[in-house]
């Protein structure tokens, strides 16, 4: 008998009757949609830990990102799993949620419905709440076709890659060497980083580490020690946000580890073999280098334009969207914003802002569901910024507090445990740190010619290829 047919029958005498239209009239729990598995989507997930709601995470990775500290598997010093746990894991004992692979493509707000896309399959949601954590996105400032020579550092796809180029050009240049071709071993060796915020400086810091004491005895035909570092901003300061005194010390700090800070240094060409860079009275130096990192700007998921035109909200220049002072859209007080594609004065992009916005936006979604008054607007609580140079070098600020050297790298070591996911990656943090830092020894140097083209394949195959490969042979 199908189950249409036994639907309609009546409910045998003594049962409870189970017809389509009891069942219909059944309450329902809240349903809260959240997109994105960051750390505002992920807080956000957990703060809705309760009966009344049940929650459906969507989002374009299996896990969760410690983003802060890509740049450590980028180096060699942490493997991937530990700053990437699965948010599968993470959620497990939370029984009010579920977690869905996709890259959402279009959010319908009139009609309360998000599309995504997972492995060439489209899926479509509903929600009653909807919480909008997609991130940011790097940012060449207009020039694209920069990105593929010189990648940025948002994903655990850009780290790998990354790390191939980084210890790949120690490889070539002592093949070049050992064969006489000592006119490639100074392009091979020149390691830029572009962009002298906390992720600039902590590349560029670490770079200085891994040439100086990891591989310094390691290579027979060159002196790893002799890599060129250069760290390039447009900017007149490092690190600017964090004050005069603290941009002076990281900057001499920087310096003392043989790093080339250039500042005022606007990048206008990249290309294979190195980068043109403008100086501030207009005159142009080119740098031959292989290996270019890009950690200067971010843009918002375009989720947010698609945002914008249906509420009428503004843009930034960054293409972040302005919420409601409660984190709501305008006209859609059901449909939240949090994290790094939100624009809200004083609130900076980092993970506790994307934290506390997350965690909000939960408060208001279950005060909604029990019938409580909502619209209780955001706070940010300012936890403080810091950044680590090297190691027992780092500087910190909250408030009128600063911390640098020794001091301030602790504190950084005791805020990113706490704030990593998971005993058992805290742990494994713990022992990679002890042999980096303590030692001189880096355990995660595997390193593959698919890493570092994988991206450049797929994107010269382009978009054709990819639905080609993940069309099953039914269709």
């Amino acid at each position: 008998m199908s189950d249409l047919a036994s639907a309609a029958l009546p409910a045998p005498a003594g049962l409870p009757d189970t017809s389509l239209a009891d069942r219909a009239t059944a309450p329902t729990r809240h349903r809260v949609l959240v997109v994105g598995s960051g750390f505002g989507g992920l807080f956000a997930t957990k703060a809705l830990d309760a009966p009344e709601v049940e929650v459906t995470m969507v989002a374009r990775t299996s896990h969760h990102l410690f983003q802060p500290l890509l740049y450590q598997v980028a180096t060699g010093i942490l493997s991937e799993g530990v700053i990437a746990p699965t948010t599968r894991d993470v959620l497990a004992r939370q029984s009010n949620a579920r977690v869905l692979l996709g890259d959402v493509t279009t959010i319908d707000l009139d009609a309360r419905r998000v599309t995504a896309q997972a492995v060439g399959q489209e899926s479509v949601y509903e929600y009653d709440s909807l919480i909008v954590a997609a991130g940011a996105n790097q940012s060449w400032f207009g020039n694209d076709s920069f990105a593929e020579f010189a990648p940025g550092m948002k994903t655990i796809d850009d780290a790998l890659e990354l790390r191939g180029r980084i210890y790949g050009a120690f490889e070539m240049a002592e093949v070049a060497a050992a064969a006489g071709r000592t006119e490639r071993i100074d392009r091979l060796l020149t390691f830029v980083v572009i962009g002298a915020g906390p992720t600039g400086v902590e590349m560029a810091g670490q770079l200085a580490e891994l040439s100086h004491r990891t591989l310094a005895k390691e290579f027979r035909h060159i002196d790893p020690s002799k890599a060129r570092i250069v760290l390039l901003d447009a900017a007149d300061s490092v690190l600017g946000s964090f004050g005069g005194r603290l941009s002076g010390r990281t900057t001499r700090d920087l310096e003392k580890l043989g790093i080339e800070v250039r500042l005022g240094a606007k990048v206008v060409d990249v290309d294979a073999n190195g980068l043109l860079v403008e100086e501030r009275d207009g005159t142009r130096q080119r740098i031959e280098a292989t290996t270019k990192v890009w950690a200067a700007g971010v843009q918002a998921n375009p989720l947010t334009r698609t945002l914008a035109e249906q509420t009428g909200a503004e843009l930034d220049r960054a293409g972040r969207i302005r919420a409601m002072p409660n984190m709501s859209l305008p006209g859609h007080p059901e449909v939240f914003v949090v994290g790094d594609l939100v624009a809200m004065d004083g609130v900076p992009g980092v993970a506790q802002g994307a934290i506390q916005m997350g965690r909000h936006a939960a408060k208001q979604i279950l005060r909604a569901a029990r019938g409580q008054e909502t619209g209780e607007a955001f706070r940010y609580f300012d936890k403080g910024s810091m950044a680590t140079i090297s190691r027992f070098r780092a500087v910190m600020k909250r408030g009128r507090i600063e911390l640098t050297g020794v001091p301030a790298w602790i504190a950084w070591l005791a805020v990113h445990i706490f704030y990593i996911i998971g005993f058992k990656t805290q742990v494994a943090t713990l022992m990679h740190w002890a042999v980096s830092f303590v030692g001189r020894d880096r355990s995660e140097r595997t390193v593959t010619e698919q890493q570092v083209l994988a991206r450049l394949a797929m994107e010269y195959l382009g978009e054709d290829f990819l639905r080609t490969s993940l069309r099953t042979p039914a269709e």
